[in-house]
């Protein structure tokens, strides 16, 4: 994939100024440095998008339907919540993760949002990954409480009622 973007793109004439508006060196914001027609690359990614990043997320959205559909199948109420959480855990990372991938290259004209969106997909998810996987540890979910609850008591009692029970 990276050659044929590179094949095409070393054929593009590129002027003005040789800096990336960007977090880091992305498909579209090397197009905009280019003074030619991108339409071509532009079309080739959109192309691309759909075996290299929706493929994979249709395998796992089946796979977590059949997942889903066996945790139901267990019959103590413990175990089908057992089961959920730590799948949920999961389920949260992949979504957050190519919700904001397939979101940044199937619209590609989103400006400025789509810096926001390169940021979450390259930085929040990688900090937020083992956070996430670690509130199904128990020691790790008193822990969190203990925070909320120091940080909590901080704060006005109007804003306890809106915070979730873990």
């Amino acid at each position: 994939m990276i050659l044929m973007f590179s094949v095409t793109m070393s054929q593009y004439q590129f002027c003005g100024p040789n800096v990336i508006d960007d977090f880091f060196c992305d498909l579209d914001p090397v197009l905009e440095l280019s003074c030619s027609d991108t339409s071509l690359v532009k079309i080739e990614s959109m192309i691309l998008v759909i075996p290299i990043v929706l493929f994979p997320f249709t395998v796992i959205i089946v796979s977590y339907v059949y997942i889903i559909f066996t945790i139901l199948k267990i019959p103590s109420v413990t175990g089908r919540q057992k089961t959920f959480s730590t799948c949920s855990s999961h389920l949260a990372v992949v979504f957050i993760y190519y919700g904001t991938i397939i979101t940044m290259y199937s619209f590609p004209n989103m400006g400025d949002v789509k810096k926001i969106l390169s940021l979450f997909y390259t930085v929040i998810t990688p900090i937020l990954n083992p956070v996430i996987y670690s509130l199904s540890n128990r020691d790790i979910k008193q822990a969190f409480r203990k925070l909320l609850s120091k940080v909590a008591s901080g704060l006005p009692t109007s804003w306890l009622k809106g915070l979730p029970h873990l």
